[in-house]
């Protein structure tokens, strides 16, 4: 194949934040694959966090609004074109009542929502109330993408507006604080969880952090004597070590380390059932 250019090794350096000739080596190996290679680098070095996307340029904000009265809520992205204008008060407003709207009119689309009589003025459509934004600040602006959810929910939206969670729950205590804090969780933690509990894991996923886990083992001499027995059980408790890392609920909680995401809610009589998160740029 061709030679490795100097801007794929970049891409995978700021993925991964090892060194460069780390990184032009594993993708040398790889044949130019980045997946290929971030599996070679992980498998190499155990303390590796690879970054689940790259650069975002998109600018825009995140809005999300709940009903608990209506037990119904939305999480929307507003791509704008400059960085200034996503601290505009009339943008911030407007990502708020879009938000809104999605959660108490429950279009079926971005284009059905752009079309329905927008919820604060019903003699105006959800585009002409865009289109007064786009004339008051003189720049484009569109929605991006939305999601709906409804039943115990709980939202959350980082101060800058660059990432926001809705949190399904069920359980009969429609406790708000705690529905936001775990919001937040979602937002902070690092890594950003895979998963809400571990059967939801596509098995592919499992499969490769077996995979991974084995390769590790296998690369330690100190493994080098030990039975397949011994060895299968490293590589559970390694493959158990990921999930406390990426399943929501087996995550520390980021308030409180003490105790997971799952008891911390079970706690409260609560049981997590799904989330959204979305950061802008990032689908």
């Amino acid at each position: 194949m061709s030679q490795i250019s100097a801007k794929e090794v970049m891409a995978l350096r700021d993925r991964t934040n090892l060194p460069m000739m780390d990184c032009k080596a594993a993708l040398t190996e790889a044949k130019g694959d980045m997946e290929k290679a971030i599996q070679i680098l992980r498998e190499r070095n155990k303390g590796v966090s690879v970054k689940r996307e790259g650069r975002e340029t998109a600018e825009g904000r995140i809005a999300a609004f709940v009903d608990p009265a209506a037990q119904a809520g939305a999480i929307v992205e507003l791509r704008c074109e400059s960085p200034m204008v996503v601290k505009a008060d009339a943008f911030i407003a407007l990502s708020k009542e879009i938000a809104e709207h999605v959660a108490t009119r429950n279009p079926a689309s971005v284009a059905d929502m752009l079309a329905q009589p927008f919820k604060g003025d019903v003699s105006k459509t959800v585009q002409d109330r865009i289109n007064e934004a786009i004339g008051l600040i003189r720049e484009n602006m569109k929605v991006a993408r939305f999601t709906r959810l409804t039943g115990l929910l709980g939202e959350y939206v980082h101060h800058d507006g660059s990432v926001g969670v809705l949190f399904k729950a069920s359980g009969a205590n429609a406790d708000r604080q705690l529905l936001r804090d775990v919001c937040m969780h979602i937002t902070a933690v690092v890594p950003t969880p895979a998963a809400t509990r571990r059967d939801e894991v596509p098995a592919a996923t499992v499969a490769k952090e077996k995979e991974i886990a084995q390769a590790q083992i296998a690369a330690d001499p100190k493994n080098a004597s030990k039975p397949a027995n011994i060895l299968e059980k490293i590589t559970e408790g390694k493959l158990n070590s990921w999930f406390k890392e990426n399943v929501l609920v087996e995550q520390p909680f980021v308030k409180d380390d003490s105790k997971t995401v799952g008891q911390l809610l079970k706690s409260a009589g609560l049981e997590a059932v799904s989330f959204v998160r979305y950061k802008v740029g990032q689908i």
